[in-house]
């Protein structure tokens, strides 16, 4: 699946209603944080996509180019009925209407009953500015006098989500929930891996090594998984935040529907 950039005109968005919509801040940051979770939604039936808010071209291993085409094929792998990228300017994702009104246009384009978003804060700076800047564009989202055009010319009506998660990124938090992705888990590393220039990387080349770009650091992602998903029960699990506690449900559905081994 081709992947959609800001710079190909009339092309920035897949024409498609989604059920869940995840941002990352880099191709590759939606992989880490939830792909196990993204794949397994994909396998129940629901329409999920991606958008990265930034090309990486300034990541130290790689080109832009290349990491495009390593997020289509994790792409293919997960399933996804859409995949965009922005092409906001990578470490310099200041919270600016500028910034905003593509991701504006991208949730009201896709309309998402739920949307990811990275951790609160990190330690790559980017992710938590890239937080913070999509958490007001997804609310200015939903405010009609901030008018914005879609893909086919026509002005774009208001969408706020009705849910936002954060996924779990390098630095650990106390999650509200963790999601089973004991299924998953292999086409989650499947994903991560497509990603070849900057994950575990037996033979660096002529390209420096990077904190994430060792053996080691990949091994350390399947013992996270395995680690809350301990906690909740299951063989391995992702942790989310829940925007905007408590989390509200209408029935016991929720709980009704596992039965954790703890």
């Amino acid at each position: 699946m081709p992947v959609k950039n800001a710079e190909t005109e009339n092309r920035q968005f897949e024409d498609m209603k989604l059920d869940i919509l995840a941002f990352g801040a880099h191709p590759d940051d939606t992989e880490l944080g939830c792909s196990g979770t993204l794949a397994r939604l994909v396998q129940d039936g629901l329409s999920v996509g991606v958008t990265d808010l930034t090309r990486g071209e300034m990541g130290t291993r790689g080109t832009p180019e290349l990491r495009m085409e390593e997020a289509a094929a994790a792409s293919e792998l997960l399933g996804l009925a859409s995949r965009d990228n922005l092409g906001l300017k990578d470490t310099l994702l200041v919270n600016t209407r500028e910034n905003q009104l593509p991701i504006i246009r991208s949730v009201r384009h896709h309309r998402p009953h739920i949307c990811l978003v990275g951790a609160p804060a990190d330690r790559h700076p980017d992710h938590g500015a890239a937080t913070r800047l999509l958490l007001d564009a997804i609310f200015y989202s939903g405010l009609r006098r901030i008018e914005t055009i879609g893909p086919d010319g026509e002005a774009q009506a208001p969408h706020r989500p009705a849910h936002i998660l954060h996924y779990m990124q390098d630095r650990p938090f106390e999650p509200d929930f963790v999601m089973d992705i004991s299924e998953t888990m292999e086409i989650k590393e499947e994903a991560i891996r497509a990603f070849s220039s900057q994950f575990d990387v037996a033979d660096p080349g002529a390209e420096p090594e990077t904190y994430i770009s060792s053996p080691g650091y990949f091994q350390g992602i399947r013992a996270r998984a395995r680690h809350f998903g301990h906690l909740a029960g299951f063989t391995y699990g992702e942790p989310f935040l829940y925007v905007g506690k408590p989390i509200p449900l209408s029935g016991f559905d929720l709980f009704r529907q596992t039965t954790p081994k703890r």
